[in-house]
């Protein structure tokens, strides 16, 4: 059973910590240990020692990110307890959670609860920020709300990105790496001066690797029988200028271009039923589905293209100007651009039902400016650092969303329920459900976003340090929809309604038209015409933290913090079930779409120690954190629904530490989490459309999806010199959470048991570094496990598990390989 890996993990776990702690008070009684090097964050928007920020901070180097293989943000799960990075229907589709709170990625009206930040820019979604880092100095991951001081609705969390800057001195790098799955990559940087006053760095990768996924693609002009590939390359150019030692100015521009195939979800619950969805689509369309397969097979059905093709550009300017030696100002400036074009095969079998075209059509675009303005200094012989600035965001998104029946659809849904309709009532193939007919949507959003903040310690006394910041937000946002739906099935089915009833009955009449009015093929939605939507939000967050330093070694603080996230508007239909006349069913296209705003109150009590002599940072902190109207993002198995939810609680214990062992050369990093997220009992009334209840019906009193109770993370690295100037390092990096459900309906079948993934990694060069060659495994003992588990589209029936069908987006299985370095 699992529970007994449970038990060995944590046994394991327990006695590797105490013969950490043994070995380190011996250490201190029979050596000098090493001690840790200071952990530099910029966690208050100034450089500080970590041991001496009051805030949660996992701060993981650039060569641990190196030595785990870690090269996008949802790799860095792996090093960071408490932290979940997911995808899910492609790749642009990405979501990130601290300590379970996140908002899921695949709808582009809802903004991130975990803010990530690129040298120092706000990204607007966690899929806009997903690609190569590249080279990196450090990653800062902050829990709870941070949005006081970054960007813009961080309400859970921010990821903190510092990159590597050009340098004084002449250096060049290059890597080439060869997997398994066809897998190769090659990067190189360039850095170095280029006058007296200006530095230069320069880096390009490209990458590609076969697919994790065999497709079955029955007939359609799928041609690629693989799925989950790679195929990208990136370019990344900065130029540091230094005209005086006030005034430095960072200027960088990046490009990069992927062109993929991505994402066909598995199988992951078929029922049982003689009726059962994937029995009906089988008769359709023989050997579209393989309902003996399991998700591990990693086996897909699909045959529909399912390119994706990403554009993701930028240009950010940095300038620091030290006015005098109490007082400094930064500007940073950016403007990005990020597209993707996408084909889907939206009903995941090799059956000609749903999909999305792969033409160009089907596409999403976001273009940000952002200006922030910092002003920062010392005073009162240094007992007071303020800072004060002001932040500006303009994003335009853009989005075309088409959904279109195939050949098979009108035979699949007359199997289901028009078996018994006679053709006089008018439901035949000639008038409904024809291929090509399906929604063409298109969506305009345009937001503002002003800010003005402050954030002040001052130093009480010499050990009692007050910290408070203030962040007053004004968040405008407006939407243009322009629906357009190809053929009338609802209105044919709603006019039938009578006739159906009488025939079939009510209950009957109603099955059937609901299956005709699903949203794409709602044409109450062409009625609306083009419809605007506007709102503005207006509110104050900040933060307060007292900290109180015993000694040098140790600090305790407690803090509160009010954190805010904007509503929005769901870009996808809606639609709402009336009565109409007869008791006939209307089903309504709803014009508004908007959703509320998020709040979170966040209390931390904790304290950061530094042990046996600097050999051991040990950070502690208690949280409890309350969401008031939690933005929920749900996949219903024909469309996505936004609720709020009233009130979800999270509560829990981050522990972090960094060891230098009194062994030379062995260090380690790593933590955990046990965090209770919890939605709190609703009722239906309590919703924005109670009729979502029965959707949501699972949620009251729950653990909120994706909300492990534990996690936890560690890092051990090893170097020694072998002789003959050889030098050996190698890296074990291994992250366990225990069990959580990956939907956001909590359906039993999307349940993820307890995991852990392990990477690895050796490598021999010589003791300059100017060659190493490195042996390494992500996921070495090849688990198993889901990202997300979803209602297969037009297949599920929420109310009889017996007929329906579950699909999920897996995880990568395990990679090996070989890596060479070079430095020039």
């Amino acid at each position: 059973m699992r529970i007994t890996q449970l038990l060995r993990s944590s046994a394991s776990l327990a006695v590797l910590t105490g013969l950490a702690f043994g070995t380190a008070a011996q250490a201190q009684d029979d050596a000098e240990g090493n001690a840790v090097d200071e952990i530099i964050v910029t966690a208050q928007k100034r450089e500080q020692s970590l041991q001496d920020v009051p805030i949660v901070v996992t701060s993981v180097s650039g060569q641990l990110l190196q030595d785990a293989g870690v090269r996008d943000i949802r790799e860095l799960t792996v090093l960071t307890p408490g932290l979940t990075v997911t995808s899910t229907s492609n790749e642009t589709f990405v979501t990130a959670r601290v300590r379970g709170v996140g908002t899921v990625g695949d709808n582009p009206g809802l903004e991130s609860s975990v803010g990530i930040v690129i040298d120092g820019v706000y990204r607007p979604r966690n899929g806009v920020s997903f690609g190569d880092l590249g080279e990196v100095t450090r990653i800062e991951v902050l829990k709870g709300p941070q949005g006081t001081l970054f960007g813009k609705n961080t309400s859970a969390g921010v990821v903190n990105i510092i990159t590597a800057g050009p340098t004084r001195d002449l250096q060049a790098e290059s890597e080439v790496t060869v997997g398994n799955y066809g897998q190769w990559g090659f990067s190189g940087s360039l850095s170095g001066p280029i006058t007296d006053t200006v530095a230069g760095r320069i880096y390009a990768a490209a990458r590609a690797r076969d697919g994790f996924q065999d497709i079955v693609t029955g007939e359609g002009p799928r041609g690629r029988h693989e799925d989950n590939t790679q195929d990208f390359y990136t370019l990344r150019g900065q130029l540091l200028f230094e005209p005086s030692q006030d005034l430095n100015i960072r200027v960088i521009g990046d490009y990069t271009k992927r062109d993929e195939l991505c994402c066909v979800g598995t199988q992951l619950f078929v029922g049982g039923a003689v009726n059962n969805r994937g029995r009906l689509i089988e008769q359709v369309r023989p050997g579209s589905l393989d309902l003996t397969s399991t998700p591990f097979d990693r086996l897909g059905f699909a045959n529909r293209p399912t390119d994706q093709r990403v554009e993701d550009m930028g240009l950010s300017a940095e300038a620091n100007w030290d006015i005098n030696e109490a007082m400094s100002l930064t500007s940073v400036t950016a403007w990005r651009n990020w597209k993707s074009e996408v084909g889907q095969d939206a009903d995941f079998t090799a059956a000609d039902l749903v999909y999305r075209p792969n033409d160009g059509r089907n596409a999403t675009e976001f273009e940000q400016f952002s200006q922030e303005l910092r002003l920062a200094g010392e005073a009162m012989d240094g007992r007071l650092n303020w800072l004060v600035g002001g932040f500006y965001a303009k994003e335009d998104l853009n989005s075309r969303a088409l959904l279109l029946f195939g050949q098979d659809y009108y035979a699949y849904y007359a199997q289901r329920v028009l078996s018994n309709v006679p053709a006089a009532i008018g439901l035949t193939q000639g008038t409904i459900l024809q291929p090509g007919f399906g929604s063409d949507d298109v969506y305009a959003q345009e937001g503002d976003t002003w800010a003005l903040f402050t954030n002040n310690s001052f130093k009480i006394t010499d050990a009692l340090e007050l910290t408070v910041g203030l962040r007053y937000t004004i968040d405008e946002k407006s939407l243009t929809s322009d629906y357009t739906t190809t053929g009338a099935a609802c209105d044919q089915a709603e006019a039938a309604f009578p006739a159906l009833a009488g025939l079939l009955g009510a209950a009957t009449a109603t099955t059937v038209a609901g299956g005709l009015c699903i949203n794409l093929q709602n044409n109450d939605f062409d009625e609306l015409g083009v419809v605007s939507q506007s709102r503005e939000e207006k509110e104050w967050s900040g933060t307060a933290k007292l900290a109180y330093r015993f000694n040098p070694d140790l600090m305790t603080y407690v803090s509160y913090s009010r954190g805010f996230k904007a509503g929005g508007f769901n870009l996808d239909r809606e639609q709402r079930i009336l009565a109409g006349p007869g008791g006939a069913p209307n089903f309504t296209a709803d014009a508004d779409t908007s959703f509320r705003g998020e709040f979170v109150d966040s209390w931390e009590i904790g304290a950061k120690s530094t042990l046996f002599d600097g050999s051991l940072l040990l950070n502690l902190a208690g949280f409890h954190q309350t969401f008031e109207d939690f933005q929920l993002n749900t996949f219903v198995g024909t469309a996505f629904i936004v609720e709020t939810l009233p009130e979800v609680v999270s509560r829990g214990v981050d522990a972090d530490f960094v060891w230098s062992t009194p062994i030379d050369g062995l260090d380690f990093q790593g933590g955990v989490t046990y965090a209770e997220t919890e939605i709190q009992p609703f009722t239906a009334s309590d919703l924005l459309v109670p009729s979502r209840f029965n959707s949501l019906r699972r949620l009251p009193g729950a653990r909120l999806s994706f909300a492990p109770l534990w996690s936890a993370s560690l890092a051990g690295t090893y170097e020694r010199e072998l002789g003959g100037e050889l030098m050996l390092r190698s890296n074990v990096s291994a992250k366990y959470t225990s069990s959580y459900n990956t939907g956001s309906d909590l359906h039993p079948s999307k349940l993820q048991d307890e995991l852990v993934l392990v990477n690895a990694r050796i490598g021999v060069g010589n003791v300059d570094e100017t060659w190493t060659v490195e042996l390494w495994a992500n996921n070495l003992f090849d688990q198993d496990y889901i990202q997300v588990g979803f209602n297969g589209p037009y297949q599920v029936d929420e109310n009889n598990d017996a007929v329906s069908v579950y699909n999920a987006f897996l995880g990568a299985p395990r990679t090996v390989g070989a890596t060479l370095r070079l430095r020039y």
